[in-house]
C-alpha cells in the first residue's frame, strides 16, 4: 500500500441506501458497464469502488478487474490513493475512475490523471459531476431504433450552472459547468495526457459526463 495522500470523505452506509441507489443510478452503471466493454480490456483498474455495483458484475462476466479506493471499510482489493497509485507502470489495460476526480482540490486533478496515465496500458474512462438545467428525452421504437441502431437514441439540452464558483460541499470540491470548469477547459486538462476518443453521458442521465480517453 502506498502512502495516503487523500481523506475518506462518506461513511461506508453512504453507498447502500434508496437515495444513492436511484435509478439514475443504475442508469449510469449500465452506461459504465458499455463503455467498458467497448474497449474490451483484459485487465482493468477500477479506482473508488462505491457499493461495488460495477466490479462485481464485471467478475461475475469473467473479467479481470483490480479494485483500488483510499477507504478501507469499503473492502477493496487494494487500499491505495488515486495520487499515489500502488501499482506498476502499464499494468492494466483500462483505468476507470467514475465520480471521483471531483473529491479532489481542483489543483490536485493533473496528478491524478498523471496517476491514472501511468498505470494504464492503453485506455481510462472517467465520469465527472455536471449539474446544469436541463430536457432529456428517449426514444424507443423498435422499427426506428433499428435503423438508427441505437437501443434507446438519447436527446438532451443541457445548461451548466455556469455561475457557480466553484466550493467544497464536504464531498465534491468542484464539478463540471462551474466558474473555471468548463467541459472545455476540463478537456484542455485531460489532452495533455490522453487523446478523448468520446465524451458523452447515459440515457436519460445527463448528471454524469463520461470521457473515454486513449493514452498518448
Amino acid at each position: 500500500m502506498g502512502k495516503l495522500l487523500s481523506k475518506v470523505q462518506v461513511k461506508r452506509q453512504h453507498y447502500n441506501n434508496s437515495g444513492y441507489n436511484s435509478i439514475f443510478r443504475f442508469l449510469s452503471y449500465q452506461h459504465q458497464i458499455e463503455l467498458i466493454l467497448g474497449l474490451k480490456p483484459k485487465k482493468i483498474l477500477e479506482i473508488g469502488v462505491g457499493n461495488k455495483t460495477l466490479s462485481n458484475y464485471l467478475k461475475q462476466s469473467g473479467l479481470s478487474i483490480t479494485t483500488c479506493d483510499i477507504d478501507k471499510s469499503l473492502k477493496p482489493d487494494v487500499v491505495g490513493d488515486i495520487l499515489n497509485l500502488p501499482f506498476k507502470d502499464n499494468e492494466f489495460d483500462a483505468v476507470v475512475a467514475f465520480e471521483v476526480l471531483e473529491h479532489l482540490p481542483f489543483e490536485k486533478f493533473d496528478k491524478a490523471l498523471s496517476e491514472i496515465h501511468r498505470v494504464t496500458k492503453k485506455n481510462a474512462i472517467i465520469s465527472l459531476p455536471y449539474p446544469c438545467f436541463h430536457f432529456s428525452a428517449a426514444i424507443k421504437f423498435p422499427l426506428i431504433n433499428k435503423l438508427i441502431k441505437s437501443p434507446i437514441p438519447n436527446f438532451s439540452i443541457r445548461i451548466p450552472k455556469f455561475y457557480k464558483n466553484p466550493s467544497f460541499d464536504g464531498e465534491h470540491y468542484w464539478e463540471l459547468g462551474q466558474r473555471g470548469r468548463s467541459i472545455r477547459e476540463i478537456r484542455e486538462h485531460l489532452e495533455k495526457k490522453f487523446g478523448v476518443l468520446n465524451q458523452n453521458h447515459p440515457v436519460m442521465e445527463p448528471y454524469h459526463e463520461f470521457f473515454v480517453l486513449e493514452k498518448k
